[in-house]
């Protein structure tokens, strides 16, 4: 079987220093907040090109926590509204319904996934603070246009980078570093993966980096001094020490991603599939090759049959989610139709080139 993300591979590859940053934790005594956090954070703001990196425990708490600073701020207040995509994993909504902000869905561009920019402007009204675009599966989306309009409506702008660790504009702007603060996850099928749950926040806003540090430690800033009503969302020492060791590496793995997809893009030939648009190489990232087709639970089991794993992300739109059942009746046309089409490729730095031609073999010999 072509497995789909063969984790144990990839962290094969970097078992050596892994197992040598893991020593050199435990021989430490010190397991939070300590030196090695210090260092990852001081290479992934290098990384993104920002001023403060922020380690938090996952994705989720990263974007959550950046509302929940603003709004410690007197920025953002309860009943905002923040505009999303319709077209997202369900994380990038729950971080503003956590925060009693009202999230307000976006349809995206069929081309790209990403939120439709033509469309974000007719959102907003007079309770909207911020825009939360997403990088989907790990394209940027249009952050020029985006960044205009927020400056043009007094607006923040979070970007949810969970998938698009280095994605990179033609500026040579990464990820991370377009709006006012930024949520990574580390989570271990990411292109930059810890070995269990772990996240980030990239800004350059001293002030917004001071609170946030505060807010994910009990809300205190000096032991046993709590100025907010805080939580425990602490990146711990081993986590950022195996982080530091494969961030290392991050660029040329994705620079191995980004040549399967071109494979993938340029040798697929089968009028059944539809498959993704990249609008500029080092925009993309590759967290996820995701094709389209109205034949998806044959394609899959098509896959499956001769060995070839693949995921969907994802069979059920954030508005058709029971957690969200107030929306149920609404209609996202475009996201429902991405929805119900989508099929992930696997892509990897550890995928083979007989692995990648088999897969290229059997979509092209495809039919129903």
């Amino acid at each position: 079987m072509i497995k789909f993300l063969d984790l144990y591979q990839i962290n094969q590859n970097h078992k050596k220093d892994l197992l040598n940053a893991f020593e050199r934790v435990v021989d430490s005594g010190w397991y939070i907040m300590g030196n090695e956090l210090k260092k990852f954070e001081q290479e992934f703001a290098d990384y993104c090109g920002v001023k403060h990196c922020v380690g938090v425990a996952n994705g989720l708490d990263a974007l959550i926590l950046i509302i929940r600073a603003y709004k410690e701020l007197g920025i953002f207040k309860d009943g905002d509204e923040v505009l999303v995509p319709s077209n997202t994993y369900i994380a990038s909504i729950l971080a503003i319904s956590a925060n009693n902000l009202i999230p307000i869905l976006v349809e995206p561009d069929i081309l790209t996934y990403n939120i439709d920019v033509k469309k974000i402007e007719q959102s907003i009204t007079s309770k909207t603070v911020a825009i939360l675009p997403v990088h989907l599966y790990g394209q940027l989306c249009d952050m020029e246009v985006i960044s205009e309009i927020a400056k043009k409506y007094k607006l923040k702008v979070i970007e949810d980078c969970a998938q698009s660790h280095g994605a990179t504009n033609k500026l040579g702007i990464k990820a991370g570093n377009f709006g006012d603060a930024a949520g990574f996850s580390f989570y271990p099928g990411k292109n930059l993966g810890a070995l269990g749950d772990a996240g980030a926040i990239t800004t350059s806003d001293d002030h917004l980096a001071e609170t946030l540090r505060a807010l994910l430690n009990y809300g205190s800033h000096v032991k046993y001094q709590n100025k907010f009503k805080g939580i425990n969302s602490r990146l711990d020492e081993l986590q950022a020490a195996l982080l530091s060791v494969k961030l290392a590496k991050l660029d040329e793995e994705t620079e191995y991603k980004r040549n399967v997809a071109e494979r993938y893009l340029s040798e697929i030939k089968n009028s059944k599939i539809i498959l993704p648009i990249v609008e500029r190489r080092e925009s993309h990232v590759w967290h996820l090759f995701v094709i389209r087709t109205q034949d998806r639970v044959s394609l899959q089991n098509y896959l499956t049959e001769n060995n070839i794993q693949t995921v969907i992300h994802y069979p059920i739109p954030p508005h058709k989610q029971d957690a969200y059942s107030e929306w149920n009746n609404l209609s996202y046309p475009i996201s429902e139709k991405i929805h119900n089409e989508v099929l992930s490729l696997p892509i990897s730095p550890v995928l083979s080139d007989s692995d990648i031609s088999e897969i290229i073999n059997k979509l092209n010999n495809y039919s129903v």
